[in-house]
């Protein structure tokens, strides 16, 4: 199992968080959140994929974006287009596509996307197109109906390891979890320790 963990922002925290070894951090260029990154970001350790989470952006902001921080993946967390994630997709870099879920998710959205993504990314819907803190019915995921592995995301806690294998029992091809909010001290920064206990359990 996979873990990324998203939303930050400074530069110690992100030296700390580096060594649990995260396979993804998360950095958000979405300018309206409230853990926008306007600066510069430091180098990671090569096991960790950088990834750019954008929203509704343009093809050229995502690219230089990319260039500048040298990311690894980019996280597509708006309404973009199949053919618009096949274009990022096509410059080489793991594309991740994400949906805004309910109890009422029609799956059926994600046809035109598989050839279009590497992953998808399911998280909450709610007033923000992510970082709501909130948890979706993961009921839901039983129908599921690809193949292609995915990130769960949404509200997730350090309380919620059984609720995780629930899923997993479900024999779905879950690939990574996505924490956020639920484990900060303040918004963009972690806390490092529970972190460190989610991870060892994981």
């Amino acid at each position: 199992m996979k873990l990324k963990v998203c939303g930050m922002r400074s530069a110690e925290n992100i030296a700390l968080l580096s060594n649990l070894s995260p396979d993804y951090m998360g950095f958000i260029f979405w300018k309206p959140s409230k853990r926008y990154v306007d600066k510069d970001t430091p180098v990671l350790p090569q096991n960790i994929k950088k990834t750019g989470v954008f929203v509704n952006d343009t093809e050229e902001y995502i690219i230089d974006t990319i260039e500048r921080h040298q990311l690894q993946a980019v996280q597509l967390h708006g309404e973009e287009h199949p053919l618009f994630c096949n274009k990022i997709r096509s410059t080489g870099i793991e594309t991740i596509k994400a949906f805004a879920v309910d109890s009422n998710f029609d799956f059926s959205v994600l046809e035109p996307y598989e050839n279009n993504c590497d992953y998808y990314l399911f998280d909450t819907k709610g007033d923000l197109p992510g970082g709501n803190g909130q948890r979706f019915d993961w009921s839901v995921l039983k129908d599921y109906p690809s193949g292609k592995p995915f990130f769960l995301s949404g509200g997730i806690g350090p309380g919620d390891q059984s609720a995780i294998a629930s899923i997993i029992s479900l024999n779905l091809p879950l690939y990574a979890v996505d924490i956020n909010s639920q484990f900060e001290v303040a918004p963009a920064i972690k806390d490092i320790e529970k972190i460190k206990a989610f991870k060892a359990i994981l």
